[in-house]
């Protein structure tokens, strides 16, 4: 059978933020999931870095796992920390600057 979460071995616990690792002055990604409904990746942001406004075709969902980002929906920002999620809703703009280091896990359901 197709395995549908790739780039994980499956049916072994694993810490989620450990499965992608920072980058001086880069956002670093890891695709688990790509399919026409459903995206699931891990991100680690240097701090400053970030991804400039823009607007997604489904709802995204970011869950900060460690460290703390600014997520900004329609101009409005929203500190998010480690343990924290904020959903962005399709269609609305948003964007993503670290405040400090942090990894995120971004599902997106469309």
């Amino acid at each position: 059978m197709e395995k549908r979460i790739k780039n994980l071995e499956h049916a072994v616990p694993f810490e989620v933020a450990r499965k992608v690792e920072y980058d001086p002055g880069k956002v670093v990604s890891l695709t688990l999931a790509q399919e026409s409904g459903v995206g699931i990746t891990l991100f680690a942001f240097d701090a400053g870095e970030g991804v400039s406004t823009h607007a997604a075709s489904g709802d995204a969902m970011a869950f900060v796992l460690e460290g703390e980002a600014l997520i900004t929906i329609d101009g409005k920002a929203h500190h998010v920390m480690g343990g924290q999620a904020v959903v962005m809703p399709a269609g609305h703009p948003h964007a993503v600057k670290a405040v400090t280091r942090f990894k995120m896990m971004l599902t997106v359901v469309k």
